[in-house]
């Protein structure tokens, strides 16, 4: 298990990580989101002491990371896929990390058929890798020892389709073998179909800890409404608002409403004399709950375009 205990990192007058308490408990894919600047970095990098925490623990397995003696043994982890000696092959980058923590040099070849790197893949130099292959060449350096705990930062970040759909099936492969996994991603779809449970993380704070059907279901659904005439596509919005439901575009001719179901717009419609293309009641989505989850929390966001 991955425990965090008031984890908490400064960074002179900026907090980047505040108070963080969680458990990522074994035999299943934890997903970890958060906007961009949300400390979802640092606080990987705390696990693994890579950056001192200015409060609080970090642990694997009860221990901190430095204590470990052979960290491979029992941690993996994908960071930066870009993090190679730019004139040494994968092969070598592989039995050097084997070498340092005593792990046997035939297991280089296994984690390279596990990550579908052959021969003459494994023989380039780091300067040479595309960032797909390096995303493999890194997935295997996390497997390398055999660890009961494994961490992905990104690891679908320049995969093909097909490398994507490897990624989801090795994680949860992973987690039912009884292992601890944490991956991070911006990519919501993807991780709708990989995680088992969620934690986000906004400005450094906790703002979910749950299961991922837990979730989704708390940011509600919505109503897809199309109304031909903009006239009435206003006055129903106007009508909807004053009646205390959401309402945001969704396209050149149509509304999203939360709040109320399809019945209810659709009598408000029929008040006011107003015809409607579609009332087709919308799923809830993940990116749906993490917008809403995080609406507070994004530092860097864009404006509108004009």
């Amino acid at each position: 298990m991955i425990t965090l205990r008031g984890l908490t990192k400064r960074f002179g007058e900026t907090t980047a990580v505040d108070d963080l308490t969680v458990d990522i408990a074994p035999g299943r894919v934890t997903g970890f989101l958060g906007p961009n600047g949300a400390g979802k970095s640092t606080t990987l990098r705390m696990v693994l002491g890579l950056d001192r925490p200015t409060a609080g623990r970090a642990l694997v397995g009860g221990r901190p990371y430095r204590e470990l003696r052979h960290p491979l043994y029992e941690v993996g982890a994908l960071l930066d896929a870009r993090a190679v000696h730019p004139a040494r092959s994968g092969r070598a980058h592989l039995l050097a990390m084997a070498r340092s923590n005593g792990i046997p040099a035939r297991r280089v070849d296994d984690v390279l058929a596990t990550v579908g790197l052959d021969d003459r893949a494994a023989a380039k130099p780091g300067r040479t890798l595309s960032l797909g292959m390096g995303q493999r060449l890194g997935i295997a350096g996390a497997l390398l020892g055999d660890p009961p705990v494994l961490m992905f930062d990104e690891p679908v970040n320049g995969l093909d389709p097909d490398g994507v759909r490897w990624i989801r099936q090795l994680v949860r492969s992973l987690a039912a073998e009884g292992r601890t996994v944490l991956v991070s991603s911006h990519l919501m779809s993807e991780m709708q179909q990989t995680a088992d449970r969620l934690v986000v993380i906004g400005r450094g704070r906790l703002l979910a800890d749950a299961p991922i059907d837990e979730v989704i279901a708390g940011a509600g659904g919505a109503v897809r409404v199309r109304v031909p005439r903009e006239p009435d596509r206003r006055a129903l919005a106007e009508r909807l608002v004053v009646a205390g439901y959401g309402v945001d575009p969704a396209g050149p001719d149509a509304l999203s409403v939360t709040g109320a179901d399809a019945g209810r717009i659709g009598d408000l419609a029929y008040e006011l004399r107003i015809r409607l293309h579609e009332l087709s009641p919308q799923t809830a989505s993940l990116e749906r709950a993490f917008m809403a989850l995080t609406a507070d929390s994004v530092e860097y966001a864009g404006g509108g375009v004009r």
